[in-house]
């Protein structure tokens, strides 16, 4: 029987072939299936990993599962075996884009930088906005609000530079041979990524995109008046459907322990971020 949270039937049959057999050193892993588990009750409840009930296991055992398949790539691997569909597709690809900020617990701060275990960056995307201590998660979803591509910056960090980067981590496999697809349909996006350059370079990407022109912007064209040019097409009907990415970010934040970050490595903030995305995706 599944209990509240847990891995489906369905679930463990797409995940168990991509995790590993062996851990190189002792023979085999604990039980794979406990183990995840234990590791979903603790994002969904942000309990300390001491509180771990006994039945998912030692509590070390989970934390070291979850920061190590967060390094190697794990988590990346189960996402995108969850996107391949039976066309190797979303179902459309029209993506939208956007950002939100997540409060970093005090615990979070002050991760080692020389002899840590696991990759380390210089901020490990935390960083000082008007809330204090914040990590800021970029995403992009398909049309149905199934998660493409995660990304971490700290707080303060503005939404279009991420644009791109966020842009090219969206990788959707094919069943069979072939490079996995990257560029979308259609872009929506908001006013923060309502810039100039941004939107030269997605036209010359091919991509069409649905993003509102600040008020700024149109009153600069206007002062100029014919030499302003014409304003960017804007679908308002398409734009409305923007909301599918703010419903990705609510189901995110279901899990206590990615509403709130309590976690120091970014590497596994991310990965446990990556962990739920592919949940969406075999819901």
């Amino acid at each position: 029987m599944v209990g509240r949270g847990e891995l489906t039937d369905r679930a463990w049959a797409l995940i168990e072939p991509l995790l590993p057999v062996s851990n190189g050193r002792s023979g085999r892993w604990r039980d794979h299936r406990q183990v995840i588990n234990g590791i979903l009750w603790k994002l969904r409840t942000g309990a300390p990993w001491r509180d771990l009930p006994e039945r998912y296991g030692p509590w070390k055992t989970c934390h070291e599962r979850l920061a190590r398949w967060s390094a190697d790539g794990t988590w990346d691997k189960i996402l995108a075996a969850a996107q391949v569909k039976e066309d190797g597709t979303p179902v459309e690809w029209v993506i939208s884009v956007d950002s939100t900020i997540v409060r970093a617990h005090q615990h979070a701060a002050g991760a080692r930088k020389k002899g840590a275990r696991f990759p380390a960056t210089a901020t490990e995307a935390i960083g000082r906005s008007r809330g204090g201590l914040t990590t800021k998660i970029h995403l992009a979803v398909d049309r149905r609000g199934r998660p493409l591509s995660i990304l971490l910056t700290p707080g303060q960090a503005g939404d279009n530079p991420q644009l791109l980067p966020v842009l090219d981590a969206i990788r959707i496999p094919t069943p069979g041979p072939g490079r996995p697809r990257k560029r979308p349909d259609v872009l929506i996006a908001d006013k923060g990524y309502a810039h100039d350059s941004t939107r030269a370079l997605l036209r010359r990407r091919g991509i069409t995109h649905v993003i509102p022109e600040r008020a700024d912007q149109i009153a600069r064209r206007a002062a100029q008046g014919s030499s302003g040019g014409r304003p960017p097409g804007f679908d308002p009907a398409l734009y409305r459907e923007r909301n599918v990415v703010e419903r990705c970010f609510n189901r995110l934040k279901h899990y206590r322990d990615l509403a709130t970050r309590y976690t120091k490595r970014a590497v596994i903030y991310r990965g446990s971020l990556v962990l739920i995305a592919a949940l969406i995706w075999l819901r």
